[in-house]
């Protein structure tokens, strides 16, 4: 019932929105002595906001055509390089430099586009040879494509690491990181020569009984039969993938929000001051925020499903239980790939403890290849954005690839 409640819920509002949009666009128009009446400026404030309150399913663009590199503007070519109808993995080429280490980053799929991770690929592209895995949005993928699951995700992982060979680097950011563990632990069972010379996780639910915050608790408070009952739609015949079953990225959004609903009403009123005060600057870092927020993905609902059953319920990673085309995976036969897992102490989402569970699994690193960060003062989404992400994070993370690559080379 999820979709044709969202799909009345926009017929119904949509009229507010239409009417809040031409009146911003009328008092935008005003004379200057009119515009900067008190009353024309709450009034203009109100419109705007109203008129952008909707998501949207539209993939924004990644906007990143330069990077700072060395103090000179690098110009940036992003480049599909293999692509299936999940997914493209993309190539954050810099034609200008060459010798660079590849680094594959692989993000969540929860309802967002891969889109926010531009923050951690612009700060990665000033030291790397980035390639991201750019998630397809599951209600534009045709029902004969075929399901996506756990298994084909990870086909997808050890695709992208396949083409990037060995010498490469994985980042896994959130979700993923039991999935791309994974990854590794089957190219390492296979001695596959593309194993990676690093592996990070952040802030990843590799063993989700440590520490168990909300989400946890949520997920063992109901059967898996609720979640497919309630939470999995069916996407209506409007759209390419019409018959396709899913988990709504809107639902994903209200989740997100509820669980931070006075900060983002916080956001919205200081949204609101901002336009009224003339302050640009400002009302445009939440819009662009929110812009990209509200830009929602469906899940497929078998992938949602099979995260919710194996990562969150059965905890069949942690267990040894957790398997890839009916192989076990065995995270023990990691040997050559160094591990660094990074954490933030005000995790509401994915609580410490939970990824750094990933090194008592891989018992074949060597220890001197194990490493932890935990990151004070930030949450999730400061794990991989924002200032501490790109003054104390990323100097770890670099440091840690550079040293790892330099091991490699002189043996």
């Amino acid at each position: 019932m999820l979709y044709p409640a969202y799909e009345w819920h926009r017929r119904l509002t949509e009229p507010a929105r239409l009417s809040s949009a031409l009146l911003h666009h009328t008092l935008s128009g005003l004379p200057e002595p009119v515009a900067r009446l008190g009353g024309t400026r709450r009034l203009k404030a109100v419109s705007e906001i109203v008129a952008a309150s909707r998501p949207t399913h539209v993939r924004p663009d990644w906007g990143i055509d330069s990077v700072t590199v060395g103090g000179e503007p690098v110009a940036v070519d992003v480049r599909p390089v293999l692509t299936t109808p999940f997914a493209t993995l993309l190539h954050f080429a810099t034609p200008g430099l060459t010798g660079r280490t590849p680094i594959l980053l692989v993000g969540p799929i929860s309802g967002h586009f891969a889109t926010l991770l531009r923050p951690t690929v612009r700060t990665l592209l000033t030291d790397h040879d980035v390639f991201v895995l750019d998630w397809h949005n599951a209600r534009d993928i045709p029902v004969a494509e075929g399901r996506f699951g756990l298994d084909e995700y990870i086909d997808h992982v050890l695709a992208a690491m396949r083409h990037l060979g060995p010498g490469h680097h994985a980042l896994a950011v959130c979700q993923p990181s039991p999935l791309v563990l994974a990854a590794v632990g089957v190219l390492a069972v296979a001695k596959d020569p593309a194993q990676p010379r690093s592996l990070t996780l952040m802030a990843g639910p590799i063993d989700t009984r440590v520490n168990p915050n909300k989400i946890n608790e949520l997920a063992d408070r109901r059967p898996l039969s609720f979640y497919e009952r309630f939470l999995v739609s069916t996407v209506p015949r409007r759209y390419p993938g019409a018959g396709r079953r899913v988990y709504p990225g809107l639902a994903q959004l209200t989740a997100f929000m509820s669980m931070n609903t006075r900060r983002h009403l916080n956001s919205h009123v200081q949204l609101y001051r901002a336009l009224v005060a003339g302050d640009g600057a400002t009302a445009a870092r939440i819009r662009a925020f929110y812009d990209e927020y509200g830009a929602v993905m469906d899940v497929a609902a078998e992938f949602y499903l099979e995260t919710l059953q194996h990562v969150f319920m059965e905890h069949d990673l942690p267990r040894g239980e957790f398997f890839w085309r009916g192989q076990r995976v065995d995270l023990a036969a990691i040997r050559s790939t160094a591990l660094l897992t990074v954490e933030g102490a005000e995790d509401d989402m994915c609580s410490p403890g939970q990824t750094e569970a990933a090194h008592g699994l891989c018992t074949g690193i060597p220890s001197e290849d194990h490493h932890h960060h935990l990151q004070a003062g930030v949450g999730h989404y400061g794990v991989f954005a924002g200032s501490r992400w790109n003054e104390e994070i990323y100097p770890v993370f670099r440091d840690f690839v550079a040293a790892r690559s330099a091991a490699r080379t002189a043996s």
